[in-house]
Protein backbone atom coordinates (compact mmCIF):
# COMPACT_ATOMS: atom_id res chain seq x y z
CA UNK A 1 0.00 0.00 0.00
CA UNK A 2 2.06 2.68 -1.06
CA UNK A 3 -2.13 27.94 -5.42
CA UNK A 4 -4.23 31.65 -5.21
CA UNK A 5 -2.46 34.04 -3.11
CA UNK A 6 -3.75 35.24 0.11
CA UNK A 7 -3.64 39.34 0.52
CA UNK A 8 -2.94 40.79 3.24
CA UNK A 9 -5.72 43.11 5.21
CA UNK A 10 -5.28 45.59 7.94
CA UNK A 11 -4.35 44.06 11.26
CA UNK A 12 -7.26 43.75 13.53
CA UNK A 13 -6.69 45.37 16.66
CA UNK A 14 -9.75 44.22 18.58
CA UNK A 15 -8.85 40.20 19.79
CA UNK A 16 -12.47 39.80 21.67
CA UNK A 17 -15.50 37.83 20.07
CA UNK A 18 -17.59 40.05 19.84
CA UNK A 19 -16.71 44.37 18.86
CA UNK A 20 -17.99 47.36 20.55
CA UNK A 21 -19.90 48.00 18.14
CA UNK A 22 -23.54 46.58 18.07
CA UNK A 23 -23.57 43.20 18.18
CA UNK A 24 -21.07 43.15 15.51
CA UNK A 25 -18.34 40.50 15.73
CA UNK A 26 -14.57 41.17 14.36
CA UNK A 27 -12.57 39.44 11.01
CA UNK A 28 -10.19 37.32 14.17
CA UNK A 29 -13.01 36.38 16.53
CA UNK A 30 -14.97 35.00 13.48
CA UNK A 31 -11.85 33.31 12.04
CA UNK A 32 -10.99 31.80 15.54
CA UNK A 33 -14.90 30.71 15.67
CA UNK A 34 -14.65 29.21 11.83
CA UNK A 35 -11.30 27.75 12.21
CA UNK A 36 -10.35 29.81 9.49
CA UNK A 37 -7.60 32.47 9.02
CA UNK A 38 -8.58 36.17 8.55
CA UNK A 39 -6.85 36.12 5.73
CA UNK A 40 -9.09 33.54 3.88
CA UNK A 41 -12.07 35.74 5.05
CA UNK A 42 -10.81 38.56 3.38
CA UNK A 43 -10.60 36.30 0.21
CA UNK A 44 -14.02 35.11 0.44
CA UNK A 45 -15.72 38.54 0.62
CA UNK A 46 -13.22 39.50 -2.21
CA UNK A 47 -13.66 36.89 -4.25
CA UNK A 48 -17.31 35.50 -3.44
CA UNK A 49 -18.92 38.66 -2.17
CA UNK A 50 -19.30 36.95 1.20
CA UNK A 51 -18.14 40.08 3.17
CA UNK A 52 -19.41 41.62 6.50
CA UNK A 53 -22.59 43.88 6.20
CA UNK A 54 -21.59 46.54 8.43
CA UNK A 55 -17.88 48.16 8.62
CA UNK A 56 -17.40 50.13 10.79
CA UNK A 57 -16.35 54.11 10.74
CA UNK A 58 -15.80 52.80 6.47
CA UNK A 59 -12.75 50.41 7.79
CA UNK A 60 -12.90 47.85 9.98
CA UNK A 61 -15.30 44.59 9.63
CA UNK A 62 -17.86 44.14 11.98
CA UNK A 63 -19.82 40.65 11.48
CA UNK A 64 -23.66 40.41 11.98
CA UNK A 65 -25.43 37.12 13.33
CA UNK A 66 -26.44 37.10 9.74
CA UNK A 67 -23.14 37.15 7.92
CA UNK A 68 -21.99 34.21 10.56
CA UNK A 69 -24.62 32.02 9.65
CA UNK A 70 -23.97 32.54 5.61
CA UNK A 71 -20.48 31.58 6.24
CA UNK A 72 -20.76 29.05 8.57
CA UNK A 73 -22.95 27.45 5.73
CA UNK A 74 -20.52 28.00 3.13
CA UNK A 75 -18.08 25.97 5.39
CA UNK A 76 -20.27 23.06 6.28
CA UNK A 77 -20.98 23.02 2.02
CA UNK A 78 -17.18 23.23 1.45
CA UNK A 79 -16.30 20.21 3.85
CA UNK A 80 -18.74 18.51 2.33
CA UNK A 81 -16.76 18.76 -1.30
CA UNK A 82 -18.86 21.82 -2.68
CA UNK A 83 -16.15 24.36 -4.85
CA UNK A 84 -16.27 27.91 -2.72
CA UNK A 85 -17.67 29.77 -5.38
CA UNK A 86 -21.05 27.72 -5.41
CA UNK A 87 -20.78 27.19 -1.86
CA UNK A 88 -21.04 30.96 -1.17
CA UNK A 89 -23.52 31.26 -4.33
CA UNK A 90 -25.80 28.59 -2.25
CA UNK A 91 -24.96 30.50 1.60
CA UNK A 92 -26.39 33.46 0.17
CA UNK A 93 -29.30 32.42 -1.47
CA UNK A 94 -30.08 30.73 1.74
CA UNK A 95 -29.89 33.68 4.07
CA UNK A 96 -32.05 35.38 1.88
CA UNK A 97 -34.51 32.65 1.28
CA UNK A 98 -34.47 31.19 -1.71
CA UNK A 99 -32.99 27.96 -0.52
CA UNK A 100 -32.49 26.17 2.92
CA UNK A 101 -29.81 26.19 5.24
CA UNK A 102 -29.98 22.62 4.21
CA UNK A 103 -28.77 23.01 0.58
CA UNK A 104 -31.93 21.14 -0.78
CA UNK A 105 -32.62 23.64 -3.78
CA UNK A 106 -29.52 24.64 -4.25
CA UNK A 107 -28.62 26.59 -7.56
CA UNK A 108 -27.50 25.26 -10.79
CA UNK A 109 -23.99 25.66 -9.75
CA UNK A 110 -24.62 24.09 -6.55
CA UNK A 111 -25.62 20.28 -7.42
CA UNK A 112 -22.22 18.70 -6.58
CA UNK A 113 -23.97 18.42 -3.09
CA UNK A 114 -26.99 15.90 -3.26
CA UNK A 115 -30.19 16.41 -2.00
CA UNK A 116 -28.99 14.04 1.64
CA UNK A 117 -25.81 16.31 1.96
CA UNK A 118 -23.53 13.78 0.90
CA UNK A 119 -21.19 14.83 -2.33
CA UNK A 120 -21.13 13.44 -5.75
CA UNK A 121 -18.28 12.24 -7.88
CA UNK A 122 -17.98 16.07 -9.68
CA UNK A 123 -14.76 16.92 -8.49
CA UNK A 124 -13.90 20.85 -8.43
CA UNK A 125 -11.06 22.76 -9.42
CA UNK A 126 -7.91 22.76 -7.15
CA UNK A 127 -7.51 26.44 -7.50
CA UNK A 128 -11.24 26.76 -5.54
CA UNK A 129 -9.61 25.24 -2.36
CA UNK A 130 -9.34 27.96 0.27
CA UNK A 131 -6.08 29.18 1.92
CA UNK A 132 -4.86 28.30 5.38
CA UNK A 133 -4.70 30.00 8.54
CA UNK A 134 -0.74 29.72 7.64
CA UNK A 135 -1.58 31.94 4.60
CA UNK A 136 -0.51 35.51 6.42
CA UNK A 137 1.80 38.12 4.99
CA UNK A 138 5.44 37.36 5.77
CA UNK A 139 7.97 40.10 6.71
CA UNK A 140 9.04 42.65 4.40
CA UNK A 141 5.35 43.00 3.25
CA UNK A 142 5.56 40.67 0.47
CA UNK A 143 2.46 38.06 0.65
CA UNK A 144 2.88 34.53 1.06
CA UNK A 145 1.27 31.57 -0.98
CA UNK A 146 -1.63 29.95 0.33
CA UNK A 147 -2.24 26.66 1.38
CA UNK A 148 -3.70 24.16 -1.63
CA UNK A 149 -3.22 20.62 -1.14
CA UNK A 150 -1.54 18.84 -4.66
CA UNK A 151 -4.81 16.66 -4.72
CA UNK A 152 -4.66 15.47 -8.67
CA UNK A 153 -7.44 14.06 -9.88
CA UNK A 154 -9.36 12.27 -6.88
CA UNK A 155 -12.68 11.30 -5.52
CA UNK A 156 -14.65 14.66 -4.23
CA UNK A 157 -14.85 13.06 -0.75
CA UNK A 158 -10.77 14.22 -0.73
CA UNK A 159 -11.68 17.86 -1.58
CA UNK A 160 -13.72 18.50 1.55
CA UNK A 161 -11.68 16.10 3.50
CA UNK A 162 -8.55 18.11 2.46
CA UNK A 163 -10.36 21.46 2.98
CA UNK A 164 -11.39 20.41 6.57
CA UNK A 165 -8.06 19.53 7.85
CA UNK A 166 -6.31 22.74 6.68
CA UNK A 167 -8.92 24.37 8.72
CA UNK A 168 -8.19 22.35 11.38
CA UNK A 169 -12.19 21.22 11.55
CA UNK A 170 -11.89 18.18 14.05
CA UNK A 171 -15.25 17.58 13.37
CA UNK A 172 -15.99 18.08 10.15
CA UNK A 173 -12.88 15.87 9.39
CA UNK A 174 -14.47 13.25 11.53
CA UNK A 175 -17.74 13.35 9.61
CA UNK A 176 -16.28 13.35 6.01
CA UNK A 177 -14.42 9.98 7.05
CA UNK A 178 -16.97 8.69 9.01
CA UNK A 179 -19.22 9.34 6.17
CA UNK A 180 -16.54 7.50 3.63
CA UNK A 181 -16.38 4.35 5.57
CA UNK A 182 -20.34 4.06 5.57
CA UNK A 183 -20.69 4.83 1.87
CA UNK A 184 -17.90 2.90 0.14
CA UNK A 185 -16.66 0.47 2.61
CA UNK A 186 -13.46 0.62 4.71
CA UNK A 187 -11.46 -0.72 1.75
CA UNK A 188 -12.43 1.84 -0.79
CA UNK A 189 -12.26 4.73 1.57
CA UNK A 190 -8.53 4.09 2.63
CA UNK A 191 -7.31 3.38 -0.33
CA UNK A 192 -9.57 6.22 -2.03
CA UNK A 193 -10.07 8.97 0.04
CA UNK A 194 -7.84 8.32 3.25
CA UNK A 195 -4.59 7.73 1.50
CA UNK A 196 -4.58 10.72 -1.53
CA UNK A 197 -5.46 13.16 1.17
CA UNK A 198 -2.85 12.01 3.52
CA UNK A 199 -0.10 11.85 0.57
CA UNK A 200 -1.26 15.32 -0.38
CA UNK A 201 -0.77 16.68 3.03
CA UNK A 202 2.64 14.82 3.13
CA UNK A 203 3.37 16.38 0.02
CA UNK A 204 2.67 19.74 1.15
CA UNK A 205 4.99 19.61 4.48
CA UNK A 206 7.28 18.33 2.48
CA UNK A 207 7.61 21.43 0.03
CA UNK A 208 6.52 24.28 2.19
CA UNK A 209 9.36 24.12 5.23
CA UNK A 210 7.99 22.24 8.24
CA UNK A 211 5.08 23.66 7.70
CA UNK A 212 1.07 21.94 8.24
CA UNK A 213 2.75 19.43 10.09
CA UNK A 214 0.12 20.35 12.96
CA UNK A 215 -2.62 18.86 9.63
CA UNK A 216 -0.97 16.59 9.04
CA UNK A 217 -1.23 15.01 13.00
CA UNK A 218 -4.41 16.01 13.17
CA UNK A 219 -5.47 14.38 9.97
CA UNK A 220 -3.93 11.05 10.99
CA UNK A 221 -5.17 10.71 14.53
CA UNK A 222 -8.70 11.02 13.27
CA UNK A 223 -8.30 8.56 10.68
CA UNK A 224 -6.98 6.14 13.50
CA UNK A 225 -9.61 6.94 15.51
CA UNK A 226 -12.08 6.13 12.43
CA UNK A 227 -10.25 3.14 11.33
CA UNK A 228 -10.37 1.85 15.33
CA UNK A 229 -14.17 2.32 15.31
CA UNK A 230 -14.66 -0.72 13.02
CA UNK A 231 -17.09 -3.21 14.55
CA UNK A 232 -15.74 -6.83 14.17
CA UNK A 233 -18.63 -9.65 12.88
CA UNK A 234 -20.52 -11.47 15.48
CA UNK A 235 -18.23 -14.91 15.74
CA UNK A 236 -18.93 -18.06 17.10
CA UNK A 237 -17.01 -19.94 19.90
CA UNK A 238 -13.24 -20.84 18.00
CA UNK A 239 -12.94 -24.38 17.65
CA UNK A 240 -10.32 -26.74 19.04
CA UNK A 241 -7.32 -26.47 16.54
CA UNK A 242 -8.73 -23.13 14.77
CA UNK A 243 -5.45 -21.21 13.36
CA UNK A 244 -3.78 -18.17 15.29
CA UNK A 245 -4.30 -14.68 14.78
CA UNK A 246 -2.54 -12.27 12.38
CA UNK A 247 0.26 -10.91 13.91
CA UNK A 248 0.29 -7.15 12.56
CA UNK A 249 3.70 -5.20 13.40
CA UNK A 250 5.73 -2.52 12.31
CA UNK A 251 10.10 -3.43 11.97
CA UNK A 252 12.18 -2.09 14.15
CA UNK A 253 12.96 1.59 13.80
CA UNK A 254 9.49 2.08 11.82
CA UNK A 255 6.73 4.20 13.41
CA UNK A 256 4.14 4.17 10.64
CA UNK A 257 1.26 2.67 11.60
CA UNK A 258 -1.88 4.13 9.78
CA UNK A 259 -1.37 0.95 6.89
CA UNK A 260 -1.19 -1.71 9.74
CA UNK A 261 -4.19 -0.14 11.34
CA UNK A 262 -6.58 -0.04 8.35
CA UNK A 263 -5.46 -3.55 7.34
CA UNK A 264 -6.22 -4.70 11.01
CA UNK A 265 -9.65 -2.74 10.59
CA UNK A 266 -10.48 -4.95 7.12
CA UNK A 267 -9.57 -8.24 8.87
CA UNK A 268 -11.83 -7.07 11.97
CA UNK A 269 -14.48 -6.21 9.23
CA UNK A 270 -13.98 -9.88 8.08
CA UNK A 271 -14.28 -11.45 11.34
CA UNK A 272 -10.68 -12.19 11.53
CA UNK A 273 -8.55 -12.49 14.76
CA UNK A 274 -5.37 -10.40 15.33
CA UNK A 275 -2.98 -9.15 17.08
CA UNK A 276 -1.67 -5.25 16.60
CA UNK A 277 1.65 -4.65 18.04
CA UNK A 278 1.91 -1.08 16.55
CA UNK A 279 4.74 0.51 15.52
CA UNK A 280 8.92 -0.33 16.18
CA UNK A 281 8.22 -4.18 17.50
CA UNK A 282 12.07 -5.24 18.72
CA UNK A 283 12.72 -8.50 16.92
CA UNK A 284 13.06 -10.11 20.10
CA UNK A 285 9.52 -9.09 21.50
CA UNK A 286 8.02 -10.04 17.61
CA UNK A 287 9.68 -13.64 18.30
CA UNK A 288 8.56 -14.22 21.12
CA UNK A 289 4.92 -13.53 20.65
CA UNK A 290 4.80 -15.35 17.66
CA UNK A 291 6.04 -18.70 19.60
CA UNK A 292 3.48 -17.47 22.37
CA UNK A 293 0.13 -17.59 20.18
CA UNK A 294 1.07 -19.11 16.72
CA UNK A 295 -0.45 -16.97 14.33
CA UNK A 296 -1.49 -18.29 10.84
CA UNK A 297 0.16 -14.89 9.49
CA UNK A 298 2.96 -12.22 10.44
CA UNK A 299 2.31 -9.09 8.59
CA UNK A 300 5.59 -7.10 8.85
CA UNK A 301 5.25 -3.14 7.84
CA UNK A 302 7.94 -1.51 6.51
CA UNK A 303 7.61 2.17 5.04
CA UNK A 304 11.15 3.11 4.56
CA UNK A 305 13.87 1.01 2.70
CA UNK A 306 16.44 1.59 5.78
CA UNK A 307 14.19 -0.44 7.91
CA UNK A 308 13.24 -3.29 5.75
CA UNK A 309 15.15 -5.99 7.06
CA UNK A 310 15.41 -9.64 5.04
CA UNK A 311 17.11 -11.07 7.30
CA UNK A 312 14.18 -10.61 10.16
CA UNK A 313 11.38 -11.64 8.01
CA UNK A 314 13.24 -14.95 7.08
CA UNK A 315 13.74 -15.14 11.22
CA UNK A 316 10.10 -14.56 11.90
CA UNK A 317 9.35 -16.97 8.85
CA UNK A 318 11.53 -19.72 10.42
CA UNK A 319 10.28 -18.97 14.10
CA UNK A 320 8.46 -22.76 15.30
CA UNK A 321 6.10 -23.39 18.01
CA UNK A 322 4.10 -26.59 19.13
CA UNK A 323 5.00 -30.17 20.03
CA UNK A 324 8.28 -31.67 18.92
CA UNK A 325 6.92 -33.78 15.21
CA UNK A 326 4.23 -31.47 14.84
CA UNK A 327 5.66 -27.81 14.79
CA UNK A 328 4.24 -25.47 12.47
CA UNK A 329 6.11 -21.81 11.71
CA UNK A 330 3.69 -18.76 9.88
CA UNK A 331 3.56 -17.47 6.83
CA UNK A 332 4.92 -13.86 6.40
CA UNK A 333 3.52 -11.15 4.50
CA UNK A 334 5.85 -8.27 3.67
CA UNK A 335 3.70 -4.72 3.57
CA UNK A 336 4.82 -1.22 2.52
CA UNK A 337 7.09 0.48 0.19
CA UNK A 338 9.89 -0.23 2.12
CA UNK A 339 10.17 -3.73 0.76
CA UNK A 340 10.32 -2.66 -2.78
CA UNK A 341 12.57 -4.36 -5.03
CA UNK A 342 13.56 -6.98 -2.55
CA UNK A 343 12.24 -10.40 -3.22
CA UNK A 344 11.60 -13.25 0.09
CA UNK A 345 11.28 -16.73 -1.10
CA UNK A 346 7.89 -18.07 0.32
CA UNK A 347 6.96 -14.39 1.37
CA UNK A 348 4.01 -12.47 -0.39
CA UNK A 349 4.29 -8.51 -0.71
CA UNK A 350 0.28 -7.87 -1.88
CA UNK A 351 0.31 -4.03 -3.19
CA UNK A 352 -2.89 -3.23 -1.90
CA UNK A 353 -5.37 -3.48 1.01
CA UNK A 354 -7.75 -5.22 -1.14
CA UNK A 355 -4.95 -7.72 -1.98
CA UNK A 356 -3.96 -7.94 1.79
CA UNK A 357 -7.42 -8.85 2.63
CA UNK A 358 -7.89 -11.60 0.50
CA UNK A 359 -4.52 -13.17 1.03
CA UNK A 360 -4.58 -13.36 4.40
CA UNK A 361 -8.51 -14.03 4.57
CA UNK A 362 -7.85 -17.09 2.32
CA UNK A 363 -4.72 -18.51 4.18
CA UNK A 364 -6.34 -18.31 7.35
CA UNK A 365 -9.37 -20.29 5.72
CA UNK A 366 -7.17 -22.77 4.54
CA UNK A 367 -5.35 -23.50 8.03
CA UNK A 368 -9.03 -23.89 9.81
CA UNK A 369 -10.15 -27.20 10.52
CA UNK A 370 -12.77 -28.40 8.64
CA UNK A 371 -16.32 -29.63 9.80
CA UNK A 372 -16.42 -32.90 11.48
CA UNK A 373 -18.28 -35.44 9.56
Amino acid sequence: MDEPRGEPGPTEPDTKETAAVGTGMTTGGLARRLGVSPTTLRSWDRRYGVGPAVRADGRHRRWTSQDVAVLETMCRLTSAGVPPAEAARAAREAAAGTVTAEGRAAPDGARSATSDGSPDDRTPAVEDLPPSADARPSGGGRRSQAATLPLGDVRQECRGLARAAVRLDAPAVDGQLTSAVQRYGLAVAWEEVMVPTLHAVGRKWASSGDRYVEVEHMLSWHISTVLRRVTPVSRSAVPDGAPGPVVLACVPGEQHTLPLEALNAGLTEHGMPTRMFGAAVPAEALTAAVRRLGPAAVVLWAQARSTASLPLARHVAATQWGVRGARRHPMVVLGGPGWAGRSAQGMLRPPSLNEALSVLTARYESAAPGPVG
